[in-house]
């Protein structure tokens, strides 16, 4: 997907991977403000919250240059457990 240039986005071009759910899995970018460094964000763990389906599980790691998401280090873990819209 290549996002337009005046939306502050991590880089133009991102790739989003679904499970059969329909819900997104894995997000690849590359961290243009940060020199272009390359991430696999998993996204897990989704609960319903007023009918809309929230990930609470993210985990984010670097990725190869061949686009291979790498095991270690992990960079970012993030754990949601209260969600509420007002």
């Amino acid at each position: 997907m290549t996002w337009p240039g005046y939306l502050a986005t991590h880089s133009t071009e991102q790739t989003l991977y679904f499970g059969e759910d329909g819900l997104i899995r894995r997000h690849d970018y590359d961290v243009e403000i940060a020199g272009g460094n390359s991430a696999a964000h998993y996204i897990s763990d989704y609960m319903q919250v007023a009918g809309i389906m929230i990930p609470t599980k993210h985990r984010i790691f670097p990725r190869s240059p061949d686009g291979q998401a790498l095991g270690e280090p992990l960079i970012v873990s993030i754990d949601v457990s209260e969600v509420a819209f007002a």
